[in-house]
């Protein structure tokens, strides 16, 4: 079974600490809700898994080996506005985006490549839509073709940036159901959001975040304010806190 384990990883960006001391361990089959205040570090977190942030300190190591820019089998979904939707592309073709990464330079895609953009796109439910530009979709279909240019990689680990943020009901719904199926075919999931009702509803273990983290724990062991007091820099009167009650 796949394993992600950061270790003692810290990160400066300009000059500013941004992270320090983060330990933490996902087995596949979790789905692991990175939860923190903006200005967390929670971005940073995912941007060191993929190897996109090299840490000053610290290590991360998938199946036991270290991450790199490019390494095969780590899918990453961008919050929606980080992707260039005005670029002439097809949904297929920035499906396939995902792939091209590790083609190599003078490769096209082959029978494999578009096979695996086919099951990504069916998974999300965009077969019908594969051919129309990505310009010309909703808000719900944009952010459903981010994941599937991340599954399209096949990854052993899913790496999501607030896939929740802006969506409708519906494809909240449908990513949900689709993130825990991923989840349950034995695949690592890190998902940063700020719908905390559905991450502690839907999470197998909710990492608390401020610059290092503060509380990991299955849903149900992390109800008691102190921890997210700490991580949000709360009082006990905060409507954060609320929440808890709820659930």
């Amino acid at each position: 079974m796949s394993v992600l384990d950061v270790r003692g990883v810290a990160v400066a960006l300009g000059g500013r600490s941004v992270l320090r001391d983060v330990d933490l361990t996902v087995a596949g089959g979790e789905l692991v809700g990175l939860i923190g205040p903006n200005g967390a570090g929670k971005t940073t977190l995912l941007r060191t898994v993929l190897g996109l942030v090299r840490p000053a300190s610290g290590r991360v190591l998938v199946d036991a080996r270290p991450v790199r820019l490019g390494r095969s089998g780590i899918g990453y979904v961008p919050q929606r506005h980080e992707f260039a939707w005005d670029f002439p592309i097809s949904v297929e073709n920035a499906v396939m985006s995902g792939r091209t990464g590790g083609l190599g330079l003078f490769r096209r895609p082959g029978v494999d490549d578009w096979r695996a953009v086919g099951e990504a796109l069916e998974r999300v439910g965009m077969s019908e839509l594969a051919r129309r530009p990505v310009g010309e979709l909703s808000g719900g279909q944009r952010q459903r073709v981010l994941v599937a240019r991340a599954l399209a990689v096949r990854p052993t680990v899913l790496l999501l940036d607030e896939p929740f943020t802006g969506l409708d009901l519906p494809t909240q719904e449908l990513l949900t159901d689709l993130f825990a199926e991923v989840a349950s075919e034995g695949r690592i999931l890190l998902m940063t959001t700020h719908d905390l009702v559905s991450a502690l509803d839907t999470c197998t273990r909710i990492a608390l975040l401020n610059r290092t983290i503060v509380a990991d724990a299955p849903p149900s062991e992390l109800l008691d304010p102190q921890p997210w007091m700490r991580a949000f820099g709360v009082g006990e009167n905060s409507p954060l806190l609320k929440i808890l009650k709820v659930v």
